[in-house]
């Protein structure tokens, strides 16, 4: 029939001639014959000869089937230039039908024959050819056919019904042949975009897209697995090259195919941008220099870079004024798996390196952000990638015009991006910047918090010099409102002390007279201040003004009834009577110099261990005292120096916490300059060898390190020569001091090893911050009061205990020189007191 009668028939005639009544009949000879051959192909084996004839016979006809319709098809292309949809109807439909099944018959052969494919190979690959060929002449059709302007609503439903259909296969063929997978499409591209107007409304947007998505991926990972095994076979060309070469080109296919889908449909997208946001994490965490990639060599990593994420590139810059893509990239509870964490750090990064070139309209929409600013879902981002931050992972960047790009650190890299986007951020978006600056800086991750800082200071350098000293002024009375120390104000003040170098010299003077250093309510904001940021006369003034005021505040304590509760303000003034002495140094004057020496002494007579063991504020003490001891370790008398040694001999049989140990470390690192008095060595040396071997053979690895550190610097500096090999006292010490000061490396991990340590921690960690998050989510109202117990022992002790050390210290007093007239009165009433307080527990 169709040599014969369907080329007398002309266009207009041939569907209801022709095709409408043949084609069905077509389609039914069809599934016979496939569902006679999925019977006959159960028991299909070589010695069944008459099975295997009956399948070959079965197959057979199946081609034949196939090359007519191919005939069909061909003879409707030959008729004219352009066919209009409704006169062919029937014939894409059944076409596409026979298709799909046949492809899915091939897809599926393994199974279907029983591991007896060798019996029927020539003849299923015949129909895989014939397939191939039907397809490939209907495409051809499909560019002749005219579907018009203004059609009829049937036309529209037919082309979406093909573009559909042609999905499906899409599905089937995804893994059988390249040249066909991305043919087809190709088709589905091509027919969306001619009949975009017609079709936008109709066409299955979800499921082009996620399909377009799913083939880049797949195809993706077969780069990969390619490259990998390449890299692990040490094979450089041949077939596998080949392969390799066709299949980073299939990709960068599926990336054009994107682009030009998205440009044209981009506004039916609003609920589907969860589909493109995973395809860029999905591939970022894929490929280096993501910890979870495969190990490939650095020339395939270059050809896929080049060939494949070049091409995608621009579809980021399609998505940028799209605000649900925004939405989607910028949302506060996307709950990424590990390795999708430095992806989306990095996706934020290419996106904000593109920012700067937009229209001002696309840079608010992001900035400002619907529940995120950019700036705020960037370093809330870049908390998460932990692991990657400890190894560290690098990535290439170009330092300088026209050098080649080099390998650096992903802080680098992060810092680098971040601050050149801050550069050209629009005045109206300052507000979003300071405020995610501010939040990152006060925020819980100590490397968040640097990276802020650092960016911040670039801020400072770029801007304006009001600028800068705005920003001063502004952290500076945060410091000095914040209610109470904790490690926000740690941030805070060394941000101030970096931003303060950065100040112009006229500027600086306006700070001083603003916060009076002379005023104890601004000693907490010059606490952080390093004095060598001042011009040298400034900083002489403001350490002169520091030093007394801090004396001062030391004095009243001093001199009242030492309450622990009022230690706050104590402890702030020791601090700032450390910034004075690390800017004057031995240039301090010698009046000051003593002044400082005597209240030192006079807090040392008062401290005990059990009571700094047991109190946060008293350990903050000792540690200010112990740093202010090194600028005067060469003047401490005998008696000084034995009262410094007891107390750390005695607090470290307390087991105290590891910022004391490191206190401690600090000061004995010093001591190797100073001679201990004769009448001093007795105790000192024994409880300094004990100090130093305790410390040595810490367990923490921080405690550990320093310790050795300290210990190469009192050995190096001390004339106590028979004073070192006593703080060896075992042999593994003694090797690791050994090992330390010749410079021997340890054992260290292995890469591969280190970095599934870091995956490990990374999800203990992250399940420990979720806990946590919840916890404050779940706090609904104020905690219950805390339940007033009555006063135990140890705290009746300790209260007598700082008694019995006041006592002690004005004896000392006393025997130094004359007091002063008001002691006798005070001393009295304190007797009146005393018997009062003997009086009230009989």
């Amino acid at each position: 029939m169709t040599e014969m009668f369907l080329p007398h028939i002309s266009l207009a005639d041939v569907e209801q001639t022709f095709f409408s009544k043949v084609l069905p009949k077509t389609l039914q000879l069809y599934d016979n014959l496939m569902y006679e051959l999925s019977i006959e192909a159960k028991g299909l084996t070589s010695q069944n000869t008459e099975l295997c004839s009956t399948v070959r016979n079965l197959l057979q006809t199946v081609v034949q089937l196939l090359e007519t319709l191919t005939s069909c098809v061909r003879y409707v292309c030959t008729l004219q230039e352009c066919v209009p949809l409704e006169s062919i109807r029937t014939l894409p439909s059944s076409v596409l039908y026979v298709i799909k099944n046949t492809f899915t018959h091939c897809k599926d052969s393994e199974s279907v024959y029983c591991g007896h494919l060798h019996l029927i190979a020539d003849l299923l690959q015949a129909m895989f050819k014939e397939t191939y060929s039907l397809q490939k002449q209907l495409m051809e059709l499909f560019d002749q056919i005219s579907v018009g302007s203004a059609s009829a609503e049937d036309n529209i439903t037919d082309m979406v019904s093909v573009i559909h259909t042609v999905l499906e296969i899409c599905s089937v063929i995804s893994n059988m042949d390249h040249a066909l997978h991305a043919n087809t499409w190709k088709f589905i591209i091509k027919q969306s975009l001619k009949h975009h107007s017609l079709l936008e409304c109709h066409l299955k947007h979800s499921d082009i897209l996620s399909g377009l998505c799913k083939d880049t991926l797949l195809s993706f990972q077969s780069c990969l697995q390619l490259a990998e095994e390449m890299k692990m076979s040490d094979i450089q060309e041949g077939t596998d090259l080949r392969l390799f070469q066709k299949t980073v080109k299939l990709c960068r296919f599926f990336a054009n195919s994107l682009v030009h889908y998205t440009k044209e449909f981009l506004s039916f997208f609003s609920d589907l941008c969860s589909h493109l946001h995973q395809l860029f994490l999905q591939i970022y965490s894929k490929f280096p220099p993501s910890l979870y990639a495969p190990v490939i060599s650095e020339v395939h990593r270059d050809e896929i870079s080049r060939v494949f994420l070049v091409a995608l590139d621009p579809l980021i810059n399609q998505l940028l004024p799209f605000s649900p893509f925004m939405e989607q990239v910028l949302s506060d509870n996307l709950g990424l798996p590990p390795e999708q964490q430095l992806p989306q750090c990095l996706l934020l990064i290419t996106i904000m390196d593109k920012l700067s070139s937009q229209p001002e309209e696309v840079q608010t929409l992001w900035n400002t952000g619907k529940r995120l600013s950019f700036f705020s879902a960037l370093f809330l981002s870049f908390q998460q990638c932990s692991a990657e931050l400890s190894l560290p992972v690098c990535l290439p960047e170009v330092i300088g015009t026209g050098q080649p790009a080099v390998p650096i650190t992903l802080y680098h890299y992060v810092c680098i991006h971040l601050c050149s986007y801050i550069a050209s951020t629009l005045p109206s978006h300052f507000p979003q910047l300071e405020y995610a600056l501010l939040n990152a800086v006060l925020g819980s991750s100590m490397i968040t918090s640097l990276l802020a800082i650092d960016s911040w200071c670039f801020l400072a350098r770029y801007g304006t010099a009001e600028l800068c000293t705005h920003h001063c002024v502004v952290i500076a009375q945060l410091i000095k409102s914040w209610p109470n120390e904790c490690y926000q104000v740690s941030a805070l003040g060394v941000l101030l002390r970096r931003m303060l170098f950065l100040m112009a010299p006229d500027h600086q003077v306006e700070f001083a007279h603003k916060f009076l250093p002379d005023e104890v309510e601004n000693l907490a904001v010059w606490q952080h201040v390093s004095l060598k940021a001042l011009n040298p006369d400034l900083g002489k003034r403001v350490a002169h003004q520091l030093c007394v005021a801090g004396l001062t505040q030391c004095r009243q304590w001093l001199n009242s009834r030492r309450a622990v509760g009022e230690l706050q303000p104590v402890n702030i003034a020791i601090s700032v009577l450390l910034a004075a002495c690390s800017f004057a140094g031995d240039t301090l004057e010698a009046e000051l110099q003593a002044s400082i020496l005597g209240v030192l002494g006079q807090f040392w007579t008062f401290l005990q261990a059990k009571q700094v063991s047991d109190v946060p504020c008293l350990q903050q003490t000792l540690c200010l005292l112990l740093r202010l001891l090194e600028f005067f370790i060469q003047a401490l008398d005998a008696q000084l120096i034995t009262q410094v040694f007891a107390l750390q001999s005695s607090l470290f049989q307390l087991d105290p916490p590891d910022h004391v140990r490191l206190a401690m470390l600090d000061f004995l690192s010093s001591v190797g300059k100073v001679f201990i008095p004769q009448e001093a060595q007795r105790q000192v040396i024994p409880q300094l060898s004990f100090l130093f071997a305790s410390l040595l053979a810490d367990q923490m690895w921080l405690i550990h390190q320093h310790a050795l550190e300290a210990f190469r610097h009192f050995a190096e500096e001390t004339i106590h020569e028979d004073v070192v090999p006593q703080c060896l006292n075992s042999e593994e010490i003694k090797n690791k001091v050994v090992n330390f000061m010749a410079k021997v490396r340890q054992a260290e991990e292995t890469t591969e090893v280190r970095i599934e340590r870091l995956k490990q921690e990374r999800i203990t960690c992250s399940a420990h911050f979720m806990k946590m998050a919840r916890e404050l989510e779940s706090t609904g109202e104020p905690l219950a009061k805390r339940a007033c117990h009555p006063p135990s022992e140890e705290q009746y002790k300790s209260a007598v205990g700082t008694i019995e050390g006041a006592v002690e210290a004005v004896k000392l007093l006393l025997q130094k020189g004359s007091p002063p007239a008001w002691l006798a009165v005070k001393l009295e009433a304190l007797r009146t007191a005393m018997a009062s307080l003997r009086d009230s527990i009989r």
